[in-house]
């Protein structure tokens, strides 16, 4: 993932009585697969959610009162990027998560998707990391809780490699959910970049693969680009890498807000 110290600058929102669930992966290696029959061919080096991507949205739903709540694809300890908490790149919202205890029991106890009642969310934000890149796009667990949370109406959000966790859900009427759908992730370049490609899925590809109307930012320094997308008519906030998160959030909650008026 990409190195970051500084959060944006954050708005204060009061959304008291409103839910919000954030989903990340369970996968916490990166092992070199056989894509077509799934198979592990090589242990990898361990990896996660990027601290950020679970910290941020946190706290930015947190502090606008909101009630949250922490899943992954299996349930129990979520493994953490351990690169993602190291000084250098920890942000505000990762060291405010490192003291509090709270935060740290739902993180180390966190619910399988198959046991969230997704229709009780306002909110269901799917956070990114490399290991997201596993299992994802993959779980028809969190294909159908996206597409119930869709159909209900539900703010859905995603950062980095959490888009993936749309590739699976439908519409109503059957089609993808990410038909149409302007939306944004990581992009093939960026993941280039880091040398980090031979994970199974990835944000770009997919997207475009799945007919989405995939955005992205680029430039002279593609590692320090991010960009955050919002579709209103499908009430659906994306954000290219893990610089968005809070942007991302944001966006979120400023649509949630607008559906109270």
């Amino acid at each position: 993932m990409l190195p970051h110290k500084a959060s944006t600058k954050r708005e204060n929102f009061n959304l008291k009585g409103y839910k919000a669930l954030i989903v990340t992966t369970s996968t916490s290696t990166l092992d070199k697969i056989d894509n077509a029959t799934g198979k592990v061919l090589k242990k990898g080096r361990p990896t996660g959610v990027y601290a950020s991507e679970l910290t941020e949205p946190y706290y930015v739903f947190l502090d606008a009162q909101m009630e949250v709540e922490v899943a992954s694809i299996k349930g129990g300890k979520i493994p953490i990027e351990k690169l993602s908490l190291l000084p250098l790149v920890r942000t505000k919202e990762d060291s405010r998560f490192l003291k509090d205890p709270v935060f740290q029991e739902k993180a180390n106890h966190s619910k399988p998707i198959a046991d969230i009642k997704i229709a009780e969310y306002d909110i269901v934000f799917l956070a990114g990391g490399w290991g997201a890149a596993y299992d994802l796009a993959q779980s028809k667990e969190l294909s159908k809780k996206i597409s119930e949370a869709y159909a209900a109406k539900k703010i859905l959000g995603a950062v980095c490699h959490g888009p993936l966790g749309f590739i699976g859900a439908k519409k109503t009427d059957g089609s993808p959910l990410v038909e149409g759908v302007k939306m944004t992730g990581v992009t093939n370049r960026q993941i280039k970049l880091l040398m980090v490609g031979a994970t199974p899925k990835h944000p770009e590809t997919e997207l475009r693969n799945a007919n989405a109307q995939y955005e992205s930012k680029t430039g002279l320094i593609d590692l320090f680009n991010n960009h955050v997308v919002v579709d209103k008519e499908h009430l659906i906030v994306t954000g290219q890498n893990q610089k968005g998160g809070i942007e991302a959030a944001q966006e979120a909650l400023r649509l949630l807000g607008s559906l109270q008026k």
